[in-house]
Parts: C-alpha cells; sequence; structure tokens
C-alpha cells in the first residue's frame, strides 16, 4: 500500500509518498518540484509511480503556492518568480538534510525533477548540489539569466512598473547568475539529465531547451548514456504519458540500479 503523509519541514509544507512497508527503511530518494501557479498535490501520478518502484518520494510546496499562499495576484507572482525559483533551490537542502538525519535515505541515491518552474529549479539545483545523483526536466530551461531579462522587457512593455531600481535589478541578475546553468555547464560533471519537452509548448519555448540540450552533448562524449531529450512533436505544456513513465524509469536506471552496479564492481 502507498501512503501519502502531508507533513511539514523547517516550515515548508510537502508530501511524503512511499510504500508503507518500506517506510522505515533508508530509500532511494527523489524530490520533485510542481510548476508555476501549481501545487504540489497535482503530481502526486509521478510519486505514487515513483513509491512503487520503491522509492521514497517528496514533494515540497514552493512559496507563495498552495498551503504557502499570501493573496498575491497573478502579476505579483510573476514578479516574485525568481524568489520562488531559488528560495525552492535553497530549500532542497534543508529537506534533503531532514531525511538524511533520519536515516530515511541512501544520500547517494538521490534524484531532482520537475514540471515547468520545478523543471527550472531542477537546473539550478545542479549548480548548487553535487549530492543529486540524476535529475529530469519536463518543460524547464536553464536561461536564468537571459529569461530573467525578456521577463522585464515584456512588463516593460505592458507599462507594468517594477518594485526595484536598476541598481536593485542588477543584484537580482548578479544572484541569479550563481544558479544559471548555461553558465557553469562544468558542474553538469557528466550527471544523468533527461529533458521531456513538447515542440508544441507556448510557456517554456521548446527551440531554447533543445539548443541547451545540443550544446552539452560535447560535455557527455564519454557517458552519452547520460544524457537524452524526448522531443513530443504533438505536445503542448503538458506532459504526455510516455513522459511520466520515461521519468520513473530514468530513475530506476541512474539512481537504483547504477548504484548496484557500482557495488558489484
Amino acid at each position: 500500500m502507498i501512503i501519502i503523509e502531508n507533513k511539514s519541514i523547517a516550515d515548508i509544507p510537502l508530501l511524503h509518498v512511499v510504500e508503507q512497508k518500506n517506510n522505515d527503511k533508508s530509500l532511494p530518494f527523489i524530490l520533485f518540484i510542481h510548476g508555476f501557479e501549481s501545487v504540489k498535490e497535482n503530481n502526486l501520478h509521478y510519486a505514487y509511480l515513483l513509491a512503487n518502484k520503491g522509492f521514497r518520494v517528496v514533494m515540497p510546496e514552493a512559496i507563495y503556492h498552495g498551503e504557502r499562499q499570501t493573496g498575491l495576484n497573478s502579476l505579483e507572482m510573476n514578479i516574485k518568480f525568481w524568489e520562488i525559483v531559488t528560495k525552492t533551490i535553497d530549500e532542497l537542502q534543508l529537506i534533503k538534510d531532514y531525511y538524511e538525519s533520519e536515516n530515511k535515505i541512501i544520500p547517494n541515491q538521490i534524484g531532482l525533477a520537475g514540471t515547468s518552474m520545478g523543471g527550472m529549479i531542477t537546473l539550478g539545483a545542479l549548480t548548487q548540489y553535487s549530492w543529486i545523483k540524476a535529475a529530469v526536466s519536463l518543460m524547464g530551461m536553464p536561461y536564468y539569466e537571459q529569461f530573467s531579462q525578456y521577463q522585464i522587457e515584456q512588463f516593460a512593455a505592458k507599462g507594468v512598473k517594477l518594485p526595484f531600481t536598476e541598481q536593485e535589478k542588477e543584484a537580482i541578475l548578479e544572484h541569479l547568475r550563481t544558479y544559471d546553468l548555461s553558465m557553469q555547464t562544468e558542474k553538469l560533471n557528466e550527471r544523468p539529465l533527461l529533458f521531456w519537452h513538447g515542440m508544441k509548448d507556448p510557456i517554456v519555448p521548446y527551440k531554447y531547451t533543445y539548443q541547451f540540450y545540443e550544446s552539452i552533448k560535447p560535455l557527455y562524449q564519454h557517458s552519452p548514456e547520460n544524457l537524452q531529450f524526448i522531443t513530443d512533436e504533438k505536445a503542448d505544456h503538458k506532459v504526455s504519458r510516455v513522459g511520466v513513465l520515461k521519468l520513473v524509469e530514468w530513475f530506476e536506471k541512474h539512481v537504483k540500479e547504477a548504484e548496484i552496479l557500482e557495488m558489484t564492481k
């Protein structure tokens, strides 16, 4: 039986999903991040399938979302987009440390994934945490600085006055560069990375994510099996059933099975 626990760690609401018979064991661990203006509950189908394969899955709620909402409207949420992204990345360490201190996870068997904004968070987190064994970006992209500049231009075109000065804007961009995977691809270190993206995506353009994938292929010349891009020619901003199942397969192969292979060498 799969159990779903709604709990809070360091004031971060999250869903903890695991097979009941495995709950007291140290397990391979997957962190899964939801998208912008979504909620953690919307991705429970991923957690169910992963828990069935023997993973412990945790799905945190991003700040200003779900249980952490503060009544912000859509425009205010958009202005806080990068605060949401970077704070979520920072909070991953707190969650991982908690489950490790409880001996509930295997520290060298940790995967990270997310949809849309969650995919962007996943890619940014790879610049911060070497403990991420493998990752999956679903409709995400890594160009933090470029995308933030685009957002600022869009706000200006709509006549939106942003609540920070030019100096503060530069400080924000400087901070974002520390999380921008496109500027520090060496931090990938050939770790397994899977992309899934629909060609008709109107929210996170396909071409930019695929461009990044092509740019990092030379970094995986000694381990090409660790890098994959799945294109869905018909999909827009919604992950297909095939994409969901490929994520589960990716973590089985690169988080669970990879460790077993290393132990038998």
